[in-house]
């Protein structure tokens, strides 16, 4: 029992990871911090003082910044070489009773299962942000936190249920991800492309 809980925890953190890392590591580290939750050793440092001053104000930061519509697609952007590397860490340090070659094991995956959430979520949102209304945006938004919150509250009390449903995540982010490719080629060719230049006017000459 001991090892599934580790093992959904470090795929809990890789996962939150690609969806509000400052969010996830606040709230575990607070969890842990207030004895709610004993995290491995290698973990416990994201319960110190300056840690969880640090990711509560990038919480606020993100929660905000997540909020506004084609803003939060940049800030996604820029994430992409912070979540990834993090959430890889994140995962390292949940299997820190374990062996070096399992610690390097869920690294590898949970690289792989921020990069996965990473992508859907920054995907998603590349798709409402072509609505010209911010409502849907807010929605996807509020919707990710509640997201988050459920997925870490099945981590620590029913972490079979959530590998489970973890797994058929990834296995929907696999479908999903050549047809989130073929989406945001055609964005780029589109902003590429600008406006459409105004057609050319033919003159035609009468014979004389």
């Amino acid at each position: 029992m001991e090892n599934l809980q580790s093992i959904a925890l470090a795929g809990g953190l890789a996962w939150a990871s690609g969806i509000r890392l400052y969010a996830a590591i606040f709230i575990v580290g607070l969890l842990g911090r207030f004895g709610y939750v004993h995290l491995p050793d290698h973990l416990l440092l994201i319960e110190h003082n300056g840690v969880l001053v640090a990711s509560g104000i990038m919480l606020v930061v993100e929660f905000l910044a997540d909020k506004v519509p084609g803003f939060d697609s940049v800030w996604d952007s820029i994430h992409t070489f912070i979540r990834i590397p993090i959430g890889a860490l994140l995962a390292w340090g949940a299997m820190g009773d374990a062996t070096p070659d399992v610690q390097m094991a869920a690294a590898i995956l949970g690289g792989a299962i921020t990069g996965g959430t990473h992508l859907a979520k920054m995907g998603t949102r590349a798709a409402i942000n072509t609505s010209p209304e911010p409502f849907s945006n807010w929605t996807a938004s509020f919707g990710e936190d509640g997201i988050l919150l459920g997925g870490l509250w099945l981590v620590f009390h029913h972490p079979l249920a959530f590998l489970v449903l973890l797994a058929l995540f990834l296995a929907l982010v696999i479908w999903l991800v050549p047809k989130i490719f073929r989406f945001l080629g055609r964005l780029w060719c589109k902003l590429r492309g600008g406006k459409n230049l105004p057609a050319t006017t033919t003159i035609s000459r009468s014979p004389p």
